[in-house]
């Protein structure tokens, strides 16, 4: 359990978040004094097949506390100018276990609010449990609408329907044509008085900072009104179809099968001790939110919260840490056929649509991860049956394809190296592009491309000896792949390998990508040279919080990842730390270390002191997407990447004791 002081927490930490998630890429999302501070909160943000895509639908709740003639608020609105209530709420601590908890004082009373979504329900649940008042009082419930993309904001407009039907202790309302009605009910006796009004000027800082639009209309059809007294519980249900089911054998069923859950990991956590424990559980919790099954049924991983959908290579980086180490190989081999299937050309989709419609094969490491993947998921099971039958066709397709060359100048030379790349394409995870034109540019040989290469012909040879199929052998290749390879990017002055090559010249930058050369199963490096990467990335790479992209001695290296879009994105791959980077500098100092128990000893010792930090301080019991490459490494980006999550988990089963 994860839990926050408010009476000691800094004032500059109100703008720390909280997520819950629905199991289908929707969530409820805030800060801790449930002040919205950007575009992309919401109490129901729903991930809807008609029409396609993720919409904020209920934005936020002002609910307060009437009580011996005072009102007490348990949310804030920022107004241009104006914080309401001019106070912040009364929150004395935060708690996150089973469901996001926040526990305010009231006078004599004391009030725990806790937020919970029934996942591939669509039913939201906020539970109001009163305790210690010695009067009776009211609890007033003002529901603020939103309806519109989760990218986009919300403005006053006539088109808005603003009846409102009665239901039992609550309303419906259906505010645009084409979009799902939204039922509002209490599980006690409550008085709804439509008064359908706009509330204008919302301001999200978030956004501001962020270089986009920052101010919106939010829709109230009316106020809640629900008699309370001293312990007192109230559930308010939100929901897009009508049902009559009791919200407390709701929130009683979903309690039940997420005990059952923790119960679950207790038993994956045997071997961690202590403080170990602990943040590995957390990881676990927040690796849950982001294995989801669409609202059309397809099996998925959301890349990252609140914005990002699912990315083929981000789910392929995800899938052992989220699925296959994790003990949920069902869900982790029906999302891994689930990409194959899509496989056109040798190449994967880039990311899937709402609906699941596959979009922009414009990647050529998705292709290789899928190798990894496959590996990983070897390495856990050892069915050897799975592997043939539902996935060794596609890796054939895949390696054939390459061998004959395919689109975006993605092809084989005549030493057995793979290059891609042409125009304004960005390939491989460095993708970030100002102007459509890539930040880092790595059209030709790139390292981590030709490592993955030879990773999977050598890891396609063990599997053809085991299935007796010779024309899946490459083992003729493979000591001409390796020597190519080290013929092409090492750099015997620097002791490590470069980035790309390209047009004759090797680009000397030194960049995290070369330590895939030593953390995958099968390294093209000998063990000297090995030594060299993982020294070199050690040493001018790593962070407490992950791996740079770039060395702070290159005149390029950008130490901030903050201002509008264009700046965020030209710092991207500039320099800016990425924690999921821990998972293969982890197993490749592993794999070159002289004594492993020390080495992995340093390692929990790292992530120990990572996670007790960070798990508190952005996205509350997450891990965030990047953070900057200058001290103090200040969090950005999304508040939870699965790819972070994910290699966390991986990384800390290695390391086991």
């Amino acid at each position: 359990m994860i839990r926050i002081d408010c009476n000691e927490s800094d004032p500059q930490e109100i703008d720390r978040e909280w997520l819950e998630s629905d199991g289908q890429g929707g969530y409820a999302s805030s800060t801790l004094e449930n002040c919205h501070t950007r575009r992309y909160h919401g109490l129901m943000v729903a991930n809807l097949q008609a029409p396609e895509g993720r919409y904020v639908l209920f934005s936020k709740l002002e609910d307060s506390l009437l009580v011996n003639g005072d009102e007490y608020f348990f949310t804030s609105h920022r107004y241009p100018g104006v914080l309401f209530p001019p106070a912040p709420p009364i929150l004395n601590e935060f708690l996150f276990d089973i469901c996001p908890r926040f526990i305010y004082r009231a006078g004599e009373s004391s009030l725990q609010k806790s937020v919970l979504l029934v996942p591939e329900r669509g039913i939201l649940l906020i539970r109001y449990d009163l305790a210690g008042s010695p009067k009776a009082g009211l609890l007033r419930l003002k529901p603020f609408l939103a309806y519109r993309g989760y990218h986009s904001l919300a403005h006053a407009n006539p088109y808005l329907h603003s009846q409102t039907e009665e239901i039992a202790n609550g309303f419906s309302i259906e505010p645009y044509t084409g979009m799902p009605p939204l039922f509002i009910r209490t599980s006690t006796s409550s008085r709804f008085v439509a008064s359908p009004l706009w509330y204008k000027r919302f301001e999200y800082s978030q956004e501001r900072e962020r270089g986009f639009e920052w101010e919106e209309d939010l829709f109230l059809p009316g106020i809640m009104e629900v008699p309370v007294e001293k312990d007192s519980t109230v559930i308010l249900a939100v929901s897009c179809e009508s049902s009559e089911e009791d919200p407390e054998v709701l929130w009683e069923i979903e309690i039940l099968r997420r005990r059952k859950e923790f119960s679950d990991d207790e038993k994956l956590a045997d071997g961690f001790t202590g403080e170990d424990r602990e943040l590995f559980l957390a990881l676990l919790r927040a690796g849950r939110q982001f294995l989801i099954k669409t609202p059309s049924g397809r099996p998925a991983i959301i890349a990252g919260y609140p914005w990002f959908a699912s990315w083929s290579r981000d789910t392929l980086i995800s899938l052992p840490g989220l699925a296959f180490s994790a003990g949920r190989i069902g869900e982790g081999v029906e999302i891994l056929t689930e990409i194959g299937r899509h496989e056109q050309e040798c190449l994967l989709p880039n990311f899937f649509s709402a609906c699941g419609a596959p979009e922009a094969y414009n990647t050529v490491d998705s292709s290789l991860l899928y190798f990894r993947a496959v590996q990983e998921l070897f390495r856990v099971t050892d069915d050897i049956g799975l592997i043939h039958n539902r996935f060794w066709p596609v890796m054939k397709r895949i390696i054939t394809r390459f061998l004959a060359g395919t689109r975006f100048g993605i092809g084989i030379d005549e030493r057995g190296l793979l290059h891609a790349g042409e125009g304004g394409n960005a390939l491989t995870w460095m993708d970030a592009t100002v102007e459509g034109v890539p930040v880092t540019p790595r059209h030709g040989y790139a390292v981590e491309i030709n490592a993955l290469w030879y990773n999977a012909l050598a890891f396609a040879t063990d599997l053809a000896g085991r299935f007796d199929d010779r024309e899946g052998s490459f083992a003729g290749s493979l000591p001409a792949i390796r020597r190519s390879f080290r013929e092409t990017f090492w750099i015997p002055e620097l002791g490590c390998l470069g980035d790309v090559f390209h047009n004759g010249v090797l680009d000397r930058s030194i960049r995290p990508n070369q330590i895939f050369a030593v953390s995958l199963p099968f390294s093209p490096l000998d063990p000297q040279e090995q030594t060299g990467v993982v020294r070199t990335v050690r040493d001018q790479l790593l962070t407490p919080c992950g791996i740079r992209t770039l060395s702070p001695s290159d005149p390029r290296y950008r130490g901030c990842y903050r201002g509008n879009a264009q700046e965020r994105d030209s710092s991207y791959h500039q320099g800016t730390v990425w924690p999921w980077l821990l998972g293969p500098f982890g197993e490749a100092a592993l794999r070159i270390a002289e004594n492993q128990e020390q080495e992995k000893e340093s390692l929990r010792r790292h992530i120990r002191f990572f996670l007790k930090n960070h798990l508190r301080e952005a996205g509350i019991g997450s891990v965030s997407e990047v953070f900057d490459g200058d001290p103090p490494h200040r969090p950005g980006g999304c508040i939870a990447q699965a790819w972070s999550v994910a290699e966390l988990i991986r990384l800390y089963l290695l390391i086991r004791k």
